[in-house]
């Protein structure tokens, strides 16, 4: 008896000890202070064979999906995902992979491209606001406002087309300007999350050998051909700037209440499960999401309800 009574003590320290661990990985990848991403792995696995994330990654996303299920049924708050990334960082197969089990009426992609002539006659953040999720919904944003201060930052040109009233020459867009942008960002995180928004700000770090070996797959599969651009071959020449904007947009808005996440993703299966799990974990922490109480009137007469519908003829 006392050898079993041991036995059990061993493995519930052994499960603490795990979770503790599993816990401390995923806060790892949090950025709760300044980084610098070339001392960020761009490569993980987790220790972990590509069968055995698969596996994992069922798992988890269907645990996301049964809390999306009493998430909705609470209805007191909306999940935003951003993902940010290099071309090829593999956002549109994450987004695919991590949330295909949930609901469909619960989730929604929003991919943001080139501003519309509709969207350049609003303020830049119009478009963000407009596709956040409604209480009980996930919206996932395969690129996002912080875009606004990334590949802007790099082509400030393209600044001219939101016709600013302070800004007519690529002069006036200088440090002063993106500090504002900055604060207006955060303004606007902060703004969502004291409403309800739980806000999940992902950037899949992937290497440039990385993105040159996934950009020359793109050419030498046919089926894939269509994904390539030259314009990317174009971008890729500015990859070191396009490395500092990241860096900095991270190391300045990253809070408490909108995190940044730095995702390894060279490899994408783990760069999966990572963003599952940390998605997961962070939801599981609200002890007020509970399925809601049915009304005391409809809780007494479930057993006559049953009995009605039993009573129907097939």
């Amino acid at each position: 008896m006392k050898y079993r009574l041991d036995f059990t003590w061993y493995n519930c320290i052994k499960l603490f000890i795990f979770q503790a661990m599993e816990q401390g990985n995923l806060d790892a990848y949090k950025v709760s202070g300044p980084i610098r991403l070339k001392d960020r792995a761009t490569f993980e696995n987790l220790d972990k064979d590509d069968k055995t994330l698969k596996k994992e990654l069922q798992k988890v996303t269907k645990e996301l999906a049964d809390f999306q299920n009493t998430l909705y049924a609470h209805g007191k708050y909306g999940v935003l995902v951003c993902l940010q990334g290099m071309d090829t960082a593999g956002k549109d197969s994450l987004i695919r992979e991590v949330f295909k089990q949930l609901n469909a009426r619960g989730v929604q992609v929003h991919s943001f491209k080139v501003p519309t002539k509709l969207e350049l006659n609003h303020d830049y953040l119009w478009r963000h606001y407009i596709a956040l999720p409604e209480r009980g919904k996930f919206s996932i944003f395969n690129r996002t406002h912080y875009e606004n201060v990334l590949v802007t930052k790099v082509h400030p040109e393209y600044i001219l087309g939101e016709q600013l009233p302070d800004v007519t020459s690529v002069s006036d867009i200088n440090e002063k300007f993106w500090e504002k942008r900055y604060r207006q960002i955060n303004d606007f995180e902060r703004h969502i999350a004291e409403n309800g928004t739980l806000v999940f700000k992902f950037f899949l770090h992937l290497s440039k050998e990385e993105q040159r070996q996934r950009l020359l797959r793109r050419l030498d599969i046919p089926e894939k051909n269509w994904k390539f651009s030259p314009g990317d071959l174009k971008e890729r020449k500015l990859w070191g700037r396009y490395q500092e904007c990241y860096e900095e947009a991270i190391n300045k808005t990253s809070k408490p209440h909108a995190p940044w996440y730095v995702i390894p993703a060279d490899n994408k299966k783990a760069a999966r499960v990572l963003v599952a799990k940390i998605v997961l974990d962070s939801l599981k922490k609200l002890k007020d999401v509970q399925p809601p109480e049915l009304d005391a009137e409809i809780k007494a007469n479930l057993e006559s309800f049953k009995q009605e519908l039993e009573k129907e003829n097939p």
